[in-house]
């Protein structure tokens, strides 16, 4: 029996499709439904945006590579190590491929720019992250948290990153730098 793909799906395939071939600002809404053969409108019912599809393709491509890097952490300054070990790798792996470096290159886009979209899955959570931190106040953790986030996703997003990734130096500099800034003892709150 022939399996049939879900509109959603077309669309998020032929999105990403065009974005490896063309730059971000040239593949239009009009275009990704094309390629999808979906009705013009399709992105618009099933994501509202652009943006939104494109923080779908992210989140749905991305967020099962890190899931195990949340699930199941203890929280506590002691197991920060770890995690940002878990995190570092999928982000390695995926540096080192064209469609990974896609990927990584769109989640920068969204979440440097500080675009707008709904994360579903609780990798995007800032709540989620923020628990691991229980020696500080939730505020303060969710801070730590996006600035850590900040930094990994810029430096493997930036396009300077090619299919040699990162040199092994400068990625144990950003991995003890992040866990350096999360670990770091609370100073007074504001």
């Amino acid at each position: 029996m022939v399996e049939k793909v879900s509109t959603r799906e077309r669309l998020l395939a032929a999105a990403e499709e065009l974005l490896l071939s063309e730059p971000y600002d040239d593949v239009s809404v009009r275009a990704v439904c094309a390629a999808a053969g979906a009705n013009p409108a399709a992105v618009h019912y099933h994501f509202g945006s652009k943006e939104a599809l494109v923080g779908a393709l992210v989140e749905d491509r991305l967020g099962p590579r890190w899931a195990g890097g949340l699930k199941g952490a203890p929280a506590g300054r002691d197991s920060i190590p770890g995690v940002i070990d878990a995190i570092l790798a999928p982000f390695t792996e995926l540096a080192s491929d064209p469609l990974g470096r896609l990927h990584l290159r769109l989640l920068a886009r969204l979440v440097i720019g500080r675009h707008r979209t709904v994360w579903q899955g609780p990798w995007f959570q800032m709540d989620a992250w923020a628990a691991l931190l229980p020696e500080l106040d939730a505020r303060a953790a969710r801070r730590r948290w996006m600035l850590a986030f900040d930094l990994i996703i810029m430096r493997f997003g930036s396009p300077e990153i090619d299919e040699n990734g990162m040199g092994a130096r400068s990625l144990e500099t950003l991995r003890d730098f992040v866990v350096a800034g999360l670990i770091a003892p609370a100073g007074e709150q504001p």
